[in-house]
């Protein structure tokens, strides 16, 4: 029997018809809501509930604080060794004789080998616990997509962290030392060094560029909040370098424009890993992948050119390898 088409019906009669029959098209299905399928990692708290979560991360994160607080002091005595010792390497390079530390109150030495130090290493060592409880206080706010970022803020916040109180140690706060206590002793001054002002020192520049060395994890945040864009990033990245050299300026505990340079380049370097960080977030959204092999493979045979190249012209200078710095000598 032919149905006849939906034009020659009432709209009762229409309504009976099977659908694709001549009849009614079915309705498109609804879209589905990514965002939908993103709540439901999503975890709903009142207010209330917020703050007691809140006060149970910060409890957490006292509780792993504590526990690196009292693991340092059972080794306070070598820590503090671990401390004082680019003050020894500097006394012992401009001559003072014996290279020690002094005291002017009684419990000088108790308060600064016995709780600062111990604090201080505390919170490089205890820094990844604490990160840990504050991603997981936001991460009930968050999409299941941004969660999975847990393991990669953790891990590259508190390993520039880390990084950036390894690089004050070793090279920043030793060679500006050094320089600090070599004035002034062609013209009659010798350095008196008490424990607490040589800590104090120790501390602002540990903590300070450990905190500068937080700057890709800061840019990404931005951007991931959409407060900030690659595009924007480079556009005013000289004025970004311009804050970088005024804040290396505040940083640097010595005048010197060689110092200077050691604070700068470093924080430098960062903001644009930042940047690059950016913009493979940007890359993340809009749904493209950045072209790793090509661009590491070109990387590695720059590399391997340069190093080339650079071996060939010293070695045409008559220089020669050897096992310590500056590792090329005539």
């Amino acid at each position: 029997m032919d149905i006849p088409s939906g034009g020659d019906l009432s709209p009762e009669e229409r309504s009976l018809v099977p659908v694709g029959a001549g009849g009614r098209t079915p309705p498109p299905p609804p879209p589905d809501d990514e965002e939908d399928e993103g709540d439901e990692g999503m975890l709903r708290m009142s207010f209330l509930e917020h703050l007691e979560e809140m006060r149970h991360r910060i409890i957490r994160a006292l509780q792993g604080f504590g526990v690196a607080f009292l693991l340092c002091i059972v080794f306070c005595y070598p820590l503090w060794d671990f401390v004082r010792a680019p003050a020894v390497d500097a006394l012992t390079k401009i001559g003072v004789k014996p290279p020690q530390l002094y005291i002017n109150e009684p419990m000088e030495a108790f308060s600064i080998i016995w709780v600062k130090v111990p604090l201080v290493f505390a919170l490089f060592l205890g820094s990844p616990w604490v990160l840990y409880q504050v991603w997981a206080f936001i991460a009930p706010g968050l999409y299941q997509r941004e969660k999975r970022l847990a393991v990669p803020f953790v891990v590259s916040t508190a390993g520039l962290f880390i990084l950036g109180g390894a690089f004050a140690y070793f090279v920043a706060f030793r060679f500006g030392l050094a320089f600090l206590l070599g004035i002034g002793l062609q013209n009659g001054v010798a350095p008196l060094v008490t424990v607490t002002h040589y800590f104090d020192l120790f501390v602002n520049v540990m903590l300070g560029v450990a905190l500068v060395f937080e700057l890709p994890v800061a840019i990404f945040f931005l951007t991931l909040l959409h407060m900030a864009s690659p595009r924007f990033l480079l556009q005013h990245s000289r004025y970004a370098i311009l804050a970088i050299v005024i804040a290396a300026a505040i940083i640097t505990p010595t005048p010197d424009f060689f110092n200077l340079m050691l604070f700068a380049a470093p924080m430098c370097l960062l903001y644009f890993v930042g940047v690059f960080a950016s913009y493979l977030l940007v890359l993340k959204r809009e749904g493209k992948k950045f072209p790793w092999r090509a661009v590491l493979t070109i990387a590695l045979l720059s590399i391997v050119v340069l190093a080339a190249i650079g071996y060939w012209v010293l070695l045409k200078l008559h220089y020669h390898p050897v096992g310590h710095w500056p590792f090329m000598m005539k």
